[in-house]
């Protein structure tokens, strides 16, 4: 018994440190994601195992060797969701493996997948702001113009949901200033720089736009 119990923290341990690789996300947010909720142990290391490849793509010099890693990460992922559909996590590792591939329309489907309900209800506040966030600088990254204004939703909700992620002001900045509402996206980078004072993108935007 008190092997196993071991063994089932080990992994708990292990995940929790996955996450911080594989979503880049601040770490009171990845020290409170929920891995308890995958109760299908299968669907586990299914995800742990993503995490790994995904932490090894991110980590690799070669862009063949790192897309062929995001690859399996996904498929990882895709036989976690298998088991249980309902979690939030496996579709935001997909999601980001699916970014170093290159497919961000793809990865946008899989955070939609996240923030959905039942899903999303396995978030905290917290992470429900980060994932928001990285579906926020997507829909930037596809198409900056037809997407501001979706980003702009998805970026002032996890500004209310994490008012200390000093990211969403930033691109909230960046969508501002896209639709030219530059005293907005001034007093957005400020918010950044106020939250993170060592932000350079963040400083250097303000610069440009008071110069």
């Amino acid at each position: 018994m008190e092997t196993a119990i071991l063994v089932q923290f080990g992994i708990l341990l292990f995940t929790l440190g996955s996450f911080y690789v594989l979503l880049r996300f601040p770490k009171h947010a990845l020290s409170k994601l929920r891995s308890k909720a995958r109760h299908n142990n299968q669907a586990n290391r299914h995800f742990i195992q993503g995490a790994q490849f995904l932490s090894r793509a991110r980590s690799s010099g070669n862009k063949l060797t790192a897309q062929t890693l995001a690859k399996s990460a996904v498929d990882e992922a895709d036989r976690a969701l298998a088991l249980e559909p309902k979690d939030a996590a496996s579709h935001i590792l997909k999601a980001m493996a699916l970014c170093v591939m290159g497919r961000k329309t793809s990865a946008l489907k899989s955070l939609d997948s996240a923030l959905s309900s039942p899903a999303v209800k396995m978030l905290s506040d917290r992470e429900k702001g980060d994932a928001l966030v990285k579906r926020g600088e997507l829909h930037l990254d596809l198409n900056r113009r037809r997407r501001v204004d979706m980003a702009v939703a998805d970026l002032l909700e996890a500004a209310r949901l994490s008012p200390e992620n000093a990211k969403a002001f930033f691109l909230l900045g960046q969508c501002y200033q896209i639709k030219g509402l530059n005293e907005q996206a001034k007093a957005s980078y400020q918010k950044a720089l106020t939250i993170q004072p060592n932000m350079t993108e963040a400083r250097d935007a303000l610069a440009q736009l008071s110069s």
